[in-house]
């Protein structure tokens, strides 16, 4: 009965943190008219400052820890080392393909569009649309903030803002957006995984991993919602494939307690360690020393 009760948690506090989690999706929708407001980005920046303490100390205090074990009578350590690498690996490739393939879809369209000209402020949402994706994976920080500062992004998103209400058709729709999309469904995935193992942990540990990724995912859904508007999906549009994204957390969770259950959860620990260490100092981090100075 006991081992009943535990499992009946695992299941029952994690479907509540990814529930809890998975509203962030849907926070870009009231928050983007607030994107005018002057004091909109220094708000923002000490939004990524806690995502990236955050992120950071649950990875290098928690997650790398339970990882490790440093058990003297066991060395199997080496191989958690291993993946801690290669989760940070992973996503530094990711992001690498993910530029190439960008960088070959802008060549096709600058060759060949389906598009009238475009006047300038449609070229400087065009460019910011691209460049987000190229950045980053993981929620593609750097420049989505960096053009929120600019007073030109945020009239330009007035004057579009009949054309986003009134949507596109897919065919229409950037290729940028669904790389969004896909990518943010495998980092949502991973958070998942993350946010199970841990509560097969103990509670504790499951929730402090799950404070974690919600203080990462408000910047970063935001700041992917932006960049679906403008790649040509309407409010609705964007709010939904936001929303189906962030549904994969929840097979992230199943799968995380399953295996935390029946195996050793180390192996998801170092892999989730090592892509939060990726995601707070090479996207975050970096974003923010650059607008301090």
């Amino acid at each position: 009965p006991g081992r009943d009760r535990d499992k009946l948690g695992f299941w029952g506090y994690g479907f509540l943190a990814v529930t809890v989690i998975n509203l962030a999706a849907l926070l870009g929708l009231f928050l983007v008219p607030l994107t005018k407001k002057t004091y909109f980005p220094k708000v923002l920046t000490y939004f990524i400052g806690l995502a990236i303490g955050t992120l950071f100390s649950n990875a290098v205090l928690q997650l790398i820890p339970e990882a490790l074990g440093l058990d003297p009578k066991d060395d199997n350590y080496v191989l958690n080392v291993v993946g801690i690498f290669g989760g940070f690996y992973i996503l530094f490739f990711t992001e690498r393909v993910l530029k190439m393939v960008l960088k070959a879809d802008t060549e096709v369209r600058l060759g060949h569009s389906h598009f009238p000209p475009l006047q300038s402020t449609d070229v400087t949402i065009t460019t910011f649309s691209n460049d987000v994706v190229i950045n980053s994976i993981s929620g593609q920080i750097r420049t989505i903030y960096q053009s929120l500062f600019s007073v030109k992004f945020v009239q330009n998103a007035c004057v579009l803002t009949c054309r986003w209400l009134k949507g596109e058709g897919m065919s229409n729709i950037k290729t940028v957006a669904w790389m969004i999309t896909v990518s943010d469904a495998v980092h949502n995935f991973i958070d998942g995984l993350a946010i199970g193992a841990s509560f097969t942990l103990s509670l504790l540990t499951g929730f402090s991993t799950s404070i974690a990724i919600f203080c990462e995912e408000f910047p970063h859904e935001l700041g992917d919602f932006v960049i679906l508007l403008n790649s040509g999906m309407s409010v609705g549009q964007a709010a939904c494939f936001n929303l189906l994204s962030a549904m994969c957390c929840y097979l992230g969770l199943a799968l995380g307690i399953l295996l935390g259950s029946s195996f050793a959860p180390n192996a998801i620990f170092a892999i989730a360690g090592g892509m939060f260490l990726y995601i707070s100092l090479a996207d975050m981090i970096i974003f923010t020393i650059s607008t301090t100075n």
